[in-house]
């Protein structure tokens, strides 16, 4: 056996650090507070919806609204142009004299496949945008994060957040006057 054991060092990586508060206006102030001092990798877990919030964290609008108008439009002339194509150039039928260009029997498709380019739009976009499916998220290992679906308000600031200092950050969440500060392993 040689005389120099080598001490194996745990490195712990974490996820961020998360601020555990009582109500509502505190958790408000907090992540007013931590967007004025530059952190922008953060979020805000809490058992219902607090107005402003999202504003709080700086969240701003996304596109999908105009990225779900636009594939209903691009699906509603889908669904036209198909059964255009179908009914007047690949395989004109004339019945009783009608015209081959009968646009209100189209009507019911076209309308589907507006809905059904701009409904699975949202809802893939949603998804892939709030990365989900996740089975797994760093946040559950927070002590009392529980309470989160109950009456407690977490702020968690992520270590990703080019302003994360483990010190700083910790001294800057305590000064916001918790009831814990806690650190998120990964």
């Amino acid at each position: 056996m040689s005389d120099t054991t080598q001490v194996n060092t745990v490195n712990k990586e974490i996820f961020g650090l998360a601020a555990e508060f009582n109500e509502p206006e505190e958790i408000l102030e907090a992540a007013n507070r931590a967007r004025e001092a530059g952190y922008k990798k953060m979020d805000a877990y809490t058992p219902f919806p607090i107005p402003d919030l999202d504003e709080a964290l700086g969240m701003t609008n996304t596109r999908l609204g105009w990225l779900v108008l636009i594939m209903g439009i691009i699906g509603g002339t889908t669904g036209f142009f198909m059964q255009w194509y179908a009914n007047v150039i690949f395989y004109p039928l004339n019945i009783g004299g009608k015209p081959l260009n009968s646009w209100p029997n189209f009507i019911v498709i076209t309308f589907e496949f507006t809905i059904l380019f701009a409904a699975f739009t949202a809802g893939l976009f949603m998804l892939a945008r709030n990365g989900l499916p996740q089975l797994y998220h760093p946040i559950f290992n927070t002590p009392n994060f529980a309470s989160a679906t109950r009456d407690k308000f977490f702020l968690c600031i992520e270590a990703k957040d080019k302003n994360f200092d483990p010190e700083k950050t910790r001294s800057f969440l305590e000064s916001l006057n918790p009831n814990q500060v806690s650190e998120v392993e990964r």
